[in-house]
């Protein structure tokens, strides 16, 4: 136990140990009649006698924490097992704690340790034996008792008032006999002005009291009198003869408040009601809504499908077109079996749309660029399975471009990102532009980056990117890049200009008439374009005369790619409508169509007489399809 615990526990137990002195109080006044009685016949009430100087055996003095200054004087010295090492005194709702001594509840649960034993205090359950126990001591009626610090305005202990109740009472009985005490204060019932009365001399005060009222009062009555004139002004009250009446108005009164409060409670009953109904009603116009819009979602699905399988109708009608037509034309050796194009797998892996593919055929890598922020490698000979994925964007995946042993990736970041294809890192980020990076193409030891109405040309150093010039006079994004041999290839709005490389000039303007230009291709013969209105315009590639718009896709041409071999040219056109178109060049007819994408077709790349294609839909694929030998 800690010094300050042991030293007040000391001086606490010096306190109640100390002897009890037995006070020989002389009665001033005999008790009324029915007291002594009560006292004579009861344990639970005793009298007691005073002498004038006479005090309690035992004080007791509610702490600052009780709930009220409630006297509390014992009639005989409690033992010290009935008294609470925290506060000093006897215990108010004893209770056992976790280390096994009892306290008080309040102290229990304000104090964090043990007095004797330092162990943590936790109340476990009350001691109702200790309870029963400090239940039959025996008290002062509080009627009995006074303050010792009257005057000072402070709370203090309380003693034996010699002018008081005379009787001591157990602690458990109390209530019920200080609730009938004859020396409990009362106040006069006919005027608070009255001066404080005892409850046994209410009744004499009553015959001699001057402020009793008319019991007619409430009616307007302003007689006012003592004992006497009362009984005669009743005799000539005007009101008393109305007696009966004004009872039966007063319970006429009472009745209508009654029926008043009912109606009350039927008229909140029935806004509780309205108020459910009103609830009740709007959740069903809110599920009614939800239903609605559900019908809506599907009747707009129905027609979107109805809208797909409309234009895979077209689509087929276009083929068969086509196909009449190359019968037609004696071109049936177009359909030769060996050189129709099938899906041989897929590539699943990204989280969102692929926008754009780019083919290392050194390692036999393809790079796939995304919404979802990375660049995917894939083996394209071998296992078909992702190798790594790189991150290092913030945006979207727009570009990527190979020069040399470098990956170069544009992204809606507006950065432009330096790869190490050898050890798949990034080495360098440039800040390219201020917009985002729509497209890059590398030639000459240059990087070529397309933007909002601007080129920028870098010069390529090892695996820094220096500023050459930017290119301008262009009217909108600029969606389309390709390098050619000397020229450079951009595509902007409806127009497409090209540049010289060597000298970085404007050298001719394509105008073309079929919506703004979102996918360029270069052939030994040719350049094709693809449109926003679903057009592919072909123009001769000396003469820069256009010599045929082809027709077929339903949705914007968004990439085309190239395969060419000693016999033939083939240009693949990949568009919003899902689907892929194989033209030849040499007659400018579609000779295939790839329908097996889920989604809009965003990109192509071509490797080794295979051709990539990437997607949007739900789940992001990247397809490839092999022409067959």
């Amino acid at each position: 136990m800690s010094s300050a615990k042991t030293s007040r526990y000391n001086r606490y137990s010096e306190a109640v140990a100390a002897p009890a002195t037995s006070p020989i109080p002389s009665s001033p006044s005999t008790p009324p009649a029915h007291s002594s009685k009560r006292a004579e016949g009861s344990s639970t009430y005793k009298q007691h006698r005073r002498t004038p100087s006479s005090s309690s055996t035992l004080t007791y003095s509610p702490r600052d924490d009780d709930d009220g200054m409630e006297p509390q004087v014992f009639a005989e010295q409690p033992s010290v097992k009935l008294c609470c090492q925290l506060c000093c005194n006897v215990f108010k709702d004893p209770v056992i704690t976790t280390c096994g001594h009892t306290f008080c509840r309040r102290c229990a649960l304000t104090s964090d340790k043990c007095p004797v034993d330092a162990a943590k205090l936790t109340v476990v359950v009350n001691n109702i034996a200790v309870a029963e126990q400090i239940g039959e001591l025996f008290i002062h009626c509080k009627y009995g008792c006074r303050s010792t610090a009257s005057g000072t305005g402070k709370p203090g202990a309380f003693e034996v008032d010699p002018l008081g109740c005379p009787f001591t009472i157990k602690l458990s009985t109390r209530k019920e006999h200080e609730a009938s005490c004859d020396y409990r204060p009362v106040r006069c019932p006919n005027n608070p002005s009255c001066p404080p009365l005892l409850t046994m001399n209410l009744e004499a005060h009553l015959k001699e009291c001057e402020h009793i009222k008319c019991p007619h009062s409430k009616y307007g009555c302003t007689f006012i009198g003592n004992q006497d004139t009362y009984e005669t002004h009743l005799e000539v009250c005007k009101f008393e003869g109305l007696k009966e009446f004004l009872q039966q108005t007063d319970d006429r009164f009472h009745e209508m408040q009654l029926t008043l409060a009912q109606k009350d409670q039927d008229i909140a009953f029935l806004r509780s009601m309205l108020g459910k109904l009103s609830e009740k009603l709007d959740q069903l116009e809110k599920n009614l809504e939800l239903k609605f819009d559900v019908l809506d979602e599907n009747q707009s699905k129905l027609s979107e499908d109805l809208m797909e399988f409309r234009r895979d109708a077209s689509m087929l009608n276009d083929e068969l077109s086509h196909i009449n037509a190359r019968l037609n034309m004696g071109i049936l050796g177009s359909y030769d079996p060996q050189q129709i194009f099938k899906c041989k797998g897929t590539f699943v892996g990204h989280q969102g749309p692929v926008w754009c593919l780019c083919v290392y055929s050194t390692g036999d890598l393809l790079f796939s660029g995304s919404s979802d922020k990375t660049i995917k490698v894939w083996d394209t000979c071998t296992t078909y399975k992702c190798q790594k994925t790189l991150e290092g964007h913030d945006g979207i995946v727009l570009a990527l471009c190979i020069q040399g042993n470098r990956l170069y990736s544009g992204s809606a970041d507006c950065t432009i990102i330096v790869w190490d294809i050898q050890t798949l890192q990034k080495v360098n980020t440039i800040r390219a532009h201020d917009n985002p990076v729509c497209t890059l193409v590398s030639s000459h030891n240059m990087l070529f980056s397309g933007s909002l109405k601007a080129i920028k040309v870098w010069d390529i150093l090892g695996t820094e990117l220096k500023l050459k010039k930017e290119l301008t006079g262009l009217n909108h994004w600029v969606r389309a890049l390709v390098a050619s041999q000397n020229h450079l290839y951009s595509g902007s709005y409806q127009t497409i200009k090209i540049w010289d490389i060597r000298s970085l000039e404007c050298v001719h303007v394509l105008q073309t008439s079929g919506g703004s230009v979102y996918s360029i291709a270069v052939t030994n013969h040719h350049i094709v374009c693809g449109t926003y209105e679903n057009l592919i315009h072909v123009w001769d590639i000396e003469s820069k005369e256009q010599v045929r718009t082809l027709t077929g896709h339903v949705g914007t041409v968004y990439a085309l790619a190239v395969i060419s071999t000693p016999d033939q040219t083939k240009v693949f056109s990949a568009s919003y409508d899902r689907s892929l178109r194989v033209w030849s060049m040499d007659n400018m007819i579609c000779t295939q169509t790839l329908l097996r994408h889920q989604g809009s077709v965003t990109a192509l790349a071509v490797s080794r007489g295979r051709l990539f294609s990437g997607c949007i839909s739900n789940v992001p694929y990247v397809w490839f399809c092999t022409e067959i030998k």
